[in-house]
């Protein structure tokens, strides 16, 4: 097919659902004398969830195009992003990457001849890309390292060495992958212009970049594989599907973050050209779009029902995921997936009572029980004064469901008014040993969104779900069956290991390691600061 495309033609495949591409006249040049070499870089920590299609997709567009199309299984990245997946695993989450987007491309019916995968450590380690580093290292300043993966590299106060180094080497799989173009999402934006602006530093060309938008999840957020409820996983059963599919964000008319009609537009109709709304004959029957704008002008008029779009959708995603479901219910992958994301084993405490068990976490689990080992609850002030004592420290009573109520002293004075807090919803940390302030029993600890500069600071209570009452647990998306501790230990320095990962993200949401911080109501949030510390 592509041998008989013209450059335009190649081009229009290349480009179309992109939201934005840099390079564009680059791209134009190549074209006219040969096909266009690609790669996309994947990290190979969490589970690949439906979103993946829309790379996919775009895979399938470049291929269809004649495109050379290298898929980097970016192992060494997954580990530099603040170690989201340790070194043991690293391996066969890179071997199971690979198994499951070859059977994703071939469910969509992708021609992958000229498709070919990389693993990161394979090159990366070599003495010339090493000595690159060490190069780029010496020209890159801390700001730009720090911009460049403000919106893929986990942004903390004080940031490890290896987040730093985690744009300049996507920077440089550019040229030791020999390719013409990246392709990513727009929130790798900040990192295809460092790697615009370094790579000539280097002596090397600049490459051109192609941007998808980023696909809303099931909560109206962005798809990731930290959050279970906004995600699909590939390996899901039609009823769980339906099941997840029933609890997704979808306002009648409201076509804005709406993850359902996003994957319609980004998935459904590159592959189907069409859609097809089920729906029984009293509701108006059947009816098959083929514009996706009409589609879309029909639900924001209130046209089209969500309980119907979301079945539609349902029956979409299950035949994409069909053959998937097929390849990997096979004794080799059953195992290698088994292996690659372990869950915890429940095992016999020592010392317990016949019968009596507890989590042994595996060591995919050993990624979050840290945070799951806090006593975060609800609480409400009912009462917040200034510490007689000390002008920097306020003292609040907190209720907390239990019989009495708790004296927490926190470091508010002069940031937070007064008046903010009083009969104010809040979030606590429980299990902290009590620990007295300028001579008062502190009993807990509120926490806060917190930004600093050289010059200021901005602190602000996180903010509780809608429909909260006081004592709702708050948990780390994914450890709902976790039971803290019921004291954390001061010598194990629980809290200040697991406080290093609690961020608000750029969506306003409280998280650990990219995972949601919740209750049963829903996330817990700050109210303006984004992408800030917790403490």
């Amino acid at each position: 097919m592509a041998d008989s495309l013209t450059p335009a033609e190649k081009k229009n495949l290349i480009s179309r659902n992109l939201q934005e591409i840099l390079g564009e006249d680059k791209i134009d040049e190549i074209l006219k004398t040969r096909n266009l070499k690609i790669y996309w870089g994947t990290a190979t920590t969490g589970k690949p969830h439906i979103a993946y299609f829309v790379a996919m997709c775009k895979i399938g567009d470049f291929l269809k195009a004649g495109c050379e199309v290298t898929i980097l299984l970016a192992d060494l990245h997954a580990y530099l992003d603040n170690m989201k997946a340790p070194w043991d695993l690293l391996t066969l989450r890179t071997e199971y990457y690979k198994e499951i987007l070859t059977a994703m491309l071939k469910s969509i019916n992708v021609p992958i001849e000229k498709l070919k995968f990389v693993k990161g450590t394979d090159f990366q380690l070599g003495r010339d890309y090493t000595l690159d580093s060490y190069r780029l290292a010496t020209l890159v300043t801390e700001h730009d390292a720090k911009k460049a993966g403000a919106e893929v590299v986990k942004q903390v106060d004080h940031p490890l060495i290896s987040g730093l180094i985690y744009p300049g080497l996507q920077a440089l799989d550019e040229e030791h992958l020999k390719v013409d173009a990246q392709f990513g999402g727009v929130d790798q934006r900040k990192i295809f212009t460092y790697a615009e602006k370094y790579l000539p530093a280097l002596g090397y060309a600049k490459r051109a970049h192609l941007m998808n938008p980023m696909v809303p999840g099931l909560t109206g957020t962005k798809m990731s594989s930290s959050e279970a409820d906004s995600k699909i996983d590939l390996l899901d059963t039609p009823s769980l599907v339906k099941k997840k599919l029933k609890k997704a964000f979808c306002e009648p008319g409201n076509i804005t973050n709406n993850g359902l009609l996003s994957f319609i537009k980004f998935v459904a109709y590159p592959i189907f050209n069409e859609f097809s709304v089920l729906r029984k004959e009293e509701f108006g029957g059947n009816k098959t779009y083929t514009d996706y704008e009409e589609l879309e002008k029909e639900f924001a008029s209130e046209g089209l029902h969500p309980g119907d779009l979301k079945n539609s959708v349902a029956e979409v995603i299950n035949k994409l995921l069909a053959p998937v479901i097929d390849a990997f219910n096979q004794p080799r992958l059953l195992k290698l997936s088994a292996e690659a994301y372990p869950v915890a084993k429940a095992v016999k405490s020592k010392g317990g009572k016949k019968g009596q068990q507890q989590q042994q976490p595996a060591a995919a689990a050993a990624e979050g029980p840290l945070a799951s080992k806090l006593d975060i609850r609800i609480g409400k002030i009912i009462k917040a004064e200034k510490h007689p004592d000390a002008d920097s420290l306020y003292l609040e009573t907190i209720d907390f469901g239990e019989e009495q109520p708790r004296t927490v002293v926190s470091g508010l004075a002069g940031l937070v008014p007064l008046d903010h807090l009083q009969e104010r919803m809040v979030v606590c940390l429980c299990n902290l040993k009590p620990q007295k302030m300028r001579g008062i029993q502190s009993c807990a600890m509120l926490l806060c969104g917190s930004s600093k500069t050289d010059d200021s600071k901005v602190v602000e209570p996180l903010s509780p779900p809608e429909g909260s009452v006081v004592g709702d647990r708050v948990f780390v998306e994914g450890f709902e069956s976790c039971k803290p501790d019921e004291r954390l230990n001061p010598k194990k320095k629980i809290w200040e290991k697991a406080q290093v990962d609690l961020l608000v993200n750029k969506d306003g949401e409280a998280t650990w390691t990219n995972k949601t911080l919740m209750t049963s109501k829903g996330k817990v949030t700050s109210p303006s600061l984004r992408n800030v510390a917790i403490s």
